[in-house]
């Protein structure tokens, strides 16, 4: 199992930001670079990609959510 964890956001963007919406549902096959979730913060919206293959186990952050960078958004299941 593989966690997907929010990117560091870089100098001056602050330390979290909000879940959009997700590109995926729990199931899906995902390849890595394909962008998982939309992002938002106060200055910008931002896709956060897959950083590997697998299947999208379980989202931990709903839509709505705000989340610190380094939490975990998603479980991935290696294959």
């Amino acid at each position: 199992m593989f966690e997907v964890k929010l990117p560091d956001l870089g100098d001056g963007a602050g330390d979290e930001a909000i879940v959009s919406s997700w590109h995926f549902e729990e199931g899906d096959e995902i390849t890595e670079g394909d962008d998982l979730v939309e992002m938002t913060t106060d200055k910008a919206t931002f896709n956060v990609p897959s950083p590997r293959r697998g299947i999208l186990s379980e989202i931990l952050a709903e839509e709505g959510d705000v989340i610190k960078v380094g939490e975990v958004l998603a479980l991935l299941e290696e294959e």
